[in-house]
């Protein structure tokens, strides 16, 4: 699959939430080609068509309160946390029906990034995401309307954690959450993991085509 990328820097997630949904509904006319968006997002908690709102720690008006905004979305999963040093990958890509198949290479984009980094990594079917030992990584939720998905991941380079704690992460409650800043010891330039994440779309991708994702070639 051929995809183009654009690089909208940091903007609030309600700016990039229409700005998306209007981009997915170009690509579902087919006036533009699949596009992958990195983008990064001022403290924002947001809550999937999962979410029941129960792995909310505090009132909503409580995180407005604290600097947070926070949007009801439909992508799949339950709660999670976007911030500044994490760096989210929007893939507006034609799906089908082969929702499956794509979140799984989305985990392995994952996992080759991070194994980059000398670091292992790995997606387990029983929790969603990628992981390091008993720590997440990295967050996934789509969604897929005509065909065509829109979110993606969310992977942390050098965000603030401590953010993490204002919630139950996908509402998981046994399992931590870590970064490549922590896993490595040192801050990372955001530029350099967006050309590597970049990188590890297109070859997981190669062997894709659209828009039904049927795979060409092995693996």
């Amino acid at each position: 699959m051929d995809f183009v990328v654009e690089d909208w820097g940091r903007v609030p997630y309600g700016e990039a939430w229409a700005r998306q949904k209007a981009l997915h509904a170009r690509v579902v006319r087919g006036e533009r080609p699949p596009t992958l968006v990195l983008t990064e997002h001022p403290r924002t908690v947001t809550l999937g068509r999962a979410a029941s709102g129960e792995n909310l720690l505090f009132a909503e008006s409580w995180y407005r309160r604290q600097g947070f905004e926070l949007f009801w979305v439909e992508r799949g999963g339950d709660v999670t946390y976007h911030g500044p040093g994490q760096l989210v990958a929007y893939s507006i890509f034609p799906v089908a029906r082969r929702v499956r198949d794509f979140l799984r290479l989305l985990e392995a984009v994952v996992v080759d990034v991070a194994e980059s980094y000398g670091l292992e990594a790995y997606a387990t079917p029983g929790y969603a995401g990628v992981w390091v030992g008993e720590e997440k990584l990295a967050a996934f939720g789509v969604a897929v309307k005509q065909g065509v998905a829109l979110h993606g991941l969310a992977l942390n380079v050098n965000t603030n954690l401590e953010d993490f704690q204002v919630i139950v992460p996908c509402g998981i409650r046994d399992k931590g959450v870590t970064s490549l800043q922590r896993l490595l010891g040192r801050e990372l330039d955001m530029d350099e993991v967006k050309t590597r994440l970049t990188a590890a779309f297109r070859a997981r991708f190669a062997d894709v085509s659209a828009p039904t994702l049927g795979l060409s070639g092995p693996g």
